[in-house]
């Protein structure tokens, strides 16, 4: 096979990094060459992202690959976070920088949208449930507050997009981030002319729509003099991230389920169909897409809660590592209380601290008041969280599971694995960590032919990666637990 080396430009609401991929004789390694920060502007009452930085750091990503493997590589991925775009004039010009997806202008935005479609109907014919930060209503607040930047818009692209029109100047859209829009068909698999024309937006706005795999275009002149590249290729890759990980999965067969963990978790599978169902409808599902697959999946809050905690003992002056909150949560006592990692109050709270014990004293549970007690505490009620979901997802997709493969950096949480194989009841393979970058860098490889399916794209990440296997233990003792878990979820969902 020889050596072939990939660049993966991986974009988080936190900070991106650039990672080099060396598909080698079968086997894939990665080297993360820079890292940096992606830190939101406010500019008055709007919340930006500094897109402008955010590509000064790819270049640089560009030019340090540059440095260390010289003038030619043979592809270059961007993945981000979905839902944010910007808007293009005719000319080809940002008329302003992206807006974030927590800013307020989305506020109230979602009964603007009931007025003009149902969310039943939405989910029916995009698999998306409706949220407040769907691309569908940020635009839709744009036109009812009849902006001049989306008046005088021709083109709308998705960040992973965006970046790419940058490097390359071909405007397009991979279909992994345009069904975060909520505008995607997925009947036709292109734009919905029905949802644009409901929501009063222009369909021209939209760009022409890709698939993963599909290479965007060679690296403009002035991209290669700035950075010393010769040559190089933008390869979309399933460039929503949440699909550049599940891409990664090293499962076999179809009986998997995967868990995709990081500040945020997402359980699902691969399906062959469309769940849109009243029941999907009322579980929160999402159908999506990643390398030539749908997959059917529910967001849940994940390790946010951790590191909000850990901030808040930072700053009371408990510096922890997350090595030592794990050691005390394992010693903490395993009776302790459990909180629902969906309640609203867990999204953005002041001080999560004071919040887990909120909800604690609320639902008559004993309240968290060491670090490993309340660590315990979030662990377990996200292995149940898990549980919950991959039991509505199995009885969706009508399927049971025989392993639930366990990715991301949630995956080198010894504790967090075992206790999910616990509440689960299934082994949980844990691995790879960087299964984000690994999707994006192998998708990019599917493209150049040196594999030739999904299946095959999985087997070597599989071949490359460390897996640690955790055995389900204690079943009675969990099933019971997951049996008060449920009950506490019912009663204090908030």
């Amino acid at each position: 096979m020889g050596c072939h080396r990939f660049l993966a430009f991986d974009l988080g609401a936190e900070s991106g990094r650039a990672v080099v991929g060396t598909l080698e004789d079968g086997r894939l390694s990665l080297e993360e060459i820079s890292r940096f920060p992606n830190t939101p502007v406010q500019v008055h009452a709007t919340l930006y992202w500094d897109v402008l930085a955010l590509y000064h750091h790819i270049l640089e990503g560009l030019r340090e690959y540059v440095r260390r493997h010289g003038a030619q590589v043979e592809g270059i991925g961007i993945d981000t976070w979905g839902v944010d775009f910007g808007l293009l004039s005719a000319q080809g010009e940002l008329l302003q920088s992206p807006v974030h997806y927590r800013d307020s202008r989305t506020a109230a935005m979602v009964d603007q949208v009931k007025l003009r479609i149902s969310p039943q109907e939405l989910f029916e014919r995009t698999g998306m449930a409706l949220l407040p930060i769907n691309t569908s209503v940020q635009l839709l607040s744009l036109r009812l507050a009849k902006s001049p930047v989306l008046e005088n818009a021709a083109t709308m692209l998705m960040m992973p997009d965006l970046f790419a029109y940058f490097l390359t100047g071909r405007k397009c859209c991979e279909r992994t981030n345009a069904v975060s829009t909520q505008l995607l068909d997925h009947l036709t698999n292109g734009w919905s002319e029905e949802i644009a024309s409901r929501l009063d937006l222009r369909l021209p706005l939209l760009p022409d729509l890709i698939d993963s795999g599909t290479v965007v275009g060679e690296l403009l002149g002035s991209v290669r003099e700035a950075t010393g590249l010769t040559n190089g290729v933008v390869i979309a890759p399933c460039t929503h991230d949440t699909a550049s990980a599940v891409a990664a999965v090293p499962g076999v067969g179809s009986d998997w389920a995967f868990l995709s963990c990081g500040t945020w978790s997402v359980v699902g599978t691969l399906t062959t169909k469309v769940v849109t169902t009243p029941r999907a409808h009322a579980a929160g599902v999402f159908n999506e897409l990643t390398i030539q697959s749908r997959m059917l999946c529910r967001n849940i809050i994940g390790l946010w809660l951790l590191q909000q905690v850990k901030a808040a003992w930072m700053r009371a002056g408990n510096n922890y590592s997350y090595e030592e909150i794990v050691k005390l949560a394992a010693q903490a006592p395993a009776e302790g209380p459990l909180i629902n990692p969906d309640a609203p109050r867990f999204l953005a709270p002041q001080d999560m601290q004071a919040a887990i014990q909120q909800y604690c004293a609320e639902s008559g549970q004993a309240v968290p008041l060491q670090p490993g007690e309340t660590a315990r505490c979030i662990l377990e009620s996200l292995a149940f969280a898990y549980r919950r979901w991959l039991d509505e997802i199995a009885a969706l997709a009508d399927r049971s599971f025989r392993v639930l493969h366990f990715v991301g950096g949630g995956s080198k949480n010894a504790l967090l694995c075992q206790l999910t194989a616990n509440a689960t009841g299934l082994p949980v393979l844990a691995g790879p960590s960087e299964a984000t970058v690994a999707g994006n860098v192998m998708v990019q490889a599917l493209a150049k032919g040196l594999v030739r399916t999904p299946q095959e794209l999985r087997d070597v990440i599989r071949q490359s990666s460390e897996l640690v296997e955790y055995q389900p233990q204690d079943l009675p003792r969990y099933q019971r637990r997951y049996e008060q878990y449920l009950r506490m979820v019912e009663k204090y969902p908030e």
